[in-house]
């Protein structure tokens, strides 16, 4: 296991809370705010209160390589609920980014353009449920490897 998720779980703060500040990360993590989700977590951690080294772990699980499957789902599923042809427009977009292999980054904002509302509503439901996993899971390994730790070798 690497050295910082051991640091995570090894926390002094209840199981709860560590989960919560790890799955305050993540939501942050899915929000179009590229470029500012560690200064966004930084401050999320400092106004609840939360752990701001778990919450900033959290918030850099949403690796590179994974932003563009986390925002082609955001596109759809806002596309899916916002009506009308924003909607439509963000469903086609994540359709092209999904069937594109390579798409630059000039590419990709001239798609989001038309399509901020679907995003933001997409990344909002996204967020929630990677969030919602992300504490179910963390809470039952940080219990888990506590309740070990206690028992001894």
């Amino acid at each position: 296991m690497r050295p910082s998720l051991r640091a995570i779980l090894r926390l002094d703060d209840a199981p709860w809370r560590v989960a919560l500040a790890l799955a305050t990360g993540v939501f942050i993590s899915c929000t179009p705010f590229w470029g500012l989700q560690t200064v966004l977590s930084l401050a999320a951690a400092t106004l609840f209160r939360l752990n701001r080294a778990a919450t900033v772990a959290g918030c850099w699980l949403n690796l590179p390589w994974f932003a563009p499957l986390v925002y082609g789902a955001a596109l759809w599923v806002g596309g899916m609920l916002v009506p009308g042809d924003q909607g439509r427009a963000a469903v086609e977009a994540a359709a092209r980014l999904a069937a594109s292999g390579r798409v630059s980054w000039t590419e990709t904002l001239a798609l989001l353009r038309g399509v901020s509302l679907a995003l933001v509503v997409g990344t909002t439901v996204v967020g929630v449920l990677a969030a919602a996993t992300t504490w179910v899971v963390a809470f039952g390994l940080i219990r888990w490897r506590r309740a070990r730790s206690m028992m001894g070798p």
